[in-house]
């Protein structure tokens, strides 16, 4: 069954062959055109098409919108943007320009009738509508990262963030403007799956704001003889089983520890101390002694990469094991090419047409012919040291294997070693003041109770670390609030049961050394959403008042299903902004069930994805408003 990811492919490049049917995408000779995208439509295809890609479907220039364009007729140009006032007001500007022939007008939203009929005024105005090919709503507006991750906005993503949502002075326009885009973009994506879901959402925030809204968009789709989206061919199948999906709506504040979390599988520290963007991350590539600079290194990771498919989950120490691994193969190869070349005295290609008897000269044309394997491998490896060097220069300086350890043994409840939270404060070696704040505040949210005057005392250690005291205030009444904070027990820890690892890892040059990673053994734990998944996927312990019960395609509420049967599928969306922790924590979960019994498949979403630190600030602001 195709993925979320292959579906938004598979649209998006159906637009660029001009909207035609799929079957005619593999054609001999492409259809030559331009694309003109806005940002939105750039961070779209950008994590799903490499530029080869683009270009292999006839695509010989793509630029932005708003952007100096000279006029290029006879060449059709397809627009993929949202339906904006300014992306239509500069459409309009193109027809005045008659910049194309033709256009193909493809909106990532629908466009409201409204501003459709603006357009086709424009298009009257100008005398350009027989230029106008095709106008189509593509319903993509989410931006897809993997097979099984989604994030709604890149550009202007702190208007949709954790401090966008609950920020004192929100006004009801502004809620009910940011519930507007999340719902659209989740209508989005049930029709890119062409799935109609039954929701199951808190109650009394913003994710039951968002569930309701929804099940009322897609009532209204599905009870539309005209206009339904999710009537399918015979040749057509939805993305799941023939089980409805589950979509599971949460809010951010369900578990606001495990997004300060360090942690250590390999995605999520490339997020929180590198900034993994839309599958792309800039490292400082440092030069040899005696280089002029340091130069920075943009790596793309997507899945294409096989090592980063294969580790992007693993914990840290086992990648660097894995990329030492790697290299001595490559080495190997590379070894065995020079040594044949060497017993049979070629020196080049011209020597080797000449030679073209022996044994040996066979095994030798079939190492040459896998040299281009061989030097993409070598680049991955390079690239690959290169992001784990990074990481591990970060660690080693902040010391974050002692705050991932710590933070481990706060969440699962484990006794703490001699060095406790306050002596990580106040000593100087440990951490940037983020760090330290971060480790408070998981501290203090699964303490059941700090006294007034140990948490003076706390206050007074982060001060004298530098720390910018304003999330305290914030987390602080959170927790008076918080139902969930009641819960001290819903932290089992994210990762691991774990020794030292971390410390035991040094770099030497371009290679890594690790000592015992063989004996390293991972006890994975769920954490607060991934155990609120599985209550809800295997239908346990849930009473009906917990959570909302919403069916789309009924044309009365249900409160419950009369069936108490486990689903198979599940997609998981937070509001509020999301993280790679609990992304790899829900990909474990999954993979765990489809060992034990049957296949779990989830598709994990959010407003935002967020790291540690970017979580940290939107709680500074929130924390602002109230001191």
């Amino acid at each position: 069954m195709s993925t979320l990811k292959e579906r938004q492919i598979n649209a998006i490049k159906t637009m660029l062959n001009l909207n035609n049917p799929a079957n005619k995408l593999s054609s001999a000779e492409p259809v030559w055109k331009i694309l003109v995208y806005d940002r939105v439509g750039q961070d779209i295809i950008s994590p799903l098409l490499s530029l080869k890609e683009i270009r292999e479907l006839g695509v010989t220039l793509h630029v932005l919108l708003h952007s100096n364009r000279d006029s290029i007729p006879e060449v059709p140009a397809i627009y993929f943007c949202a339906p904006t006032v300014e992306n239509l007001g500069r459409i309009s500007q193109d027809f005045q320009n008659g910049l194309y022939d033709a256009y193909h007008l493809n909106f990532i939203s629908p466009i409201s009738r409204e501003k459709l009929e603006d357009l086709a005024s424009a298009a009257i105005q100008w005398n350009c509508v027989a230029n106008i090919q095709k106008v189509y709503d593509q319903y993509l507006n989410f931006i897809t990262l993997e097979d099984d991750l989604f994030t709604l906005r890149h550009q202007n993503n702190e208007t949709l963030s954790y401090y966008a949502i609950n920020k004192g002075d929100l006004v009801d326009t502004e809620m009910e403007s940011i519930m507007e885009v999340i719902v659209d973009s989740l209508f989005s994506v049930c029709v890119t799956l062409g799935n109609v879901p039954i929701i199951r959402s808190q109650r009394g925030n913003a994710a039951e704001m968002v569930a309701k809204k929804l099940e009322k968009k897609l009532r209204d789709n599905v009870f539309d003889a005209r206009n339904n989206l999710f009537h399918m061919d015979a040749t057509q199948v939805g993305n799941f089983s023939f089980q409805r999906p589950l979509l599971i709506i949460l809010d951010r504040n369900v578990d606001i520890a495990t997004p300060l979390h360090h942690t250590w599988t390999y995605q999520a520290l490339t997020h929180d101390v590198l900034d993994l963007t839309l599958n792309k991350v800039s490292v400082e590539d440092k030069e040899p002694s005696g280089g002029v600079r340091n130069k920075t290194k943009v790596c793309h990771l997507d899945s294409n990469d096989k090592f980063w498919t294969t580790h992007k989950g693993s914990p840290f120490p086992t990648v660097a094991e894995a990329i030492q691994e790697e290299l001595e193969q490559y080495r190997s190869s590379e070894e065995e090419v020079k040594r044949l070349k060497t017993s049979m005295g070629i020196e080049n290609e011209s020597d080797l047409m000449l030679n073209m008897v022996s044994d040996n000269t066979a095994k030798l044309t079939s190492a040459v012919n896998s040299l281009p394997q061989l030097i993409e491998k070598k680049r991955l490896i390079d690239m690959h040291t290169t992001i784990a060097t990074g990481i591990l220069n970060f660690i080693k300086s902040r010391r974050l294997d002692t705050f991932f350890e710590l933070e481990e043994k706060i969440m699962s409840k484990a006794t703490l070693d001699n060095k406790s939270v306050y002596d990580f404060l106040i000593d100087p070696s440990s951490g940037t003041p983020e760090d330290k704040m971060r480790l408070f505040i998981i501290y203090y949210i699964c303490s059941l109770n700090v006294p007034d005057s140990e948490f003076s005392k706390y206050e007074a250690a982060l001060e004298a670390a530098g720390c910018d005291l304003s999330p305290v205030a914030y987390i602080k009444r959170w927790k008076s609030f918080s139902r969930m904070s009641l819960n001290t027990n819903q932290y089992e820890g994210g990762g691991t049961k774990t020794v030292s690892m971390f410390s035991k890892l040094v770099s030497q040059g371009s290679s890594f050394v690790m000592e015992g990673v063989k004996n390293l053994v991972v006890k994975r734990n769920n954490l607060p959403v991934t155990r609120i998944v599985d209550q809800l996927m295997e239908m346990k312990n849930m009473e009906k008042d917990d959570y909302l019960y919403l069916d789309p395609k009924q044309f009365k509420a249900v409160e419950m299903p009369r069936t108490r049967t486990s689903y198979q599928d599940a997609i998981v969306f937070i509001v509020g902004g999301g993280n790679y922790i609990e992304y790899q924590n829900l990909v474990d979960y999954a993979k765990q069930k489809t060992n034990t019994s049957n296949n779990k498949r989830i598709i994990y979403g959010a407003s935002t994805l967020n790291s540690g630190e970017q979580f940290l600030k939107q709680l500074s602001l929130l924390g602002k408003e109230i001191s």
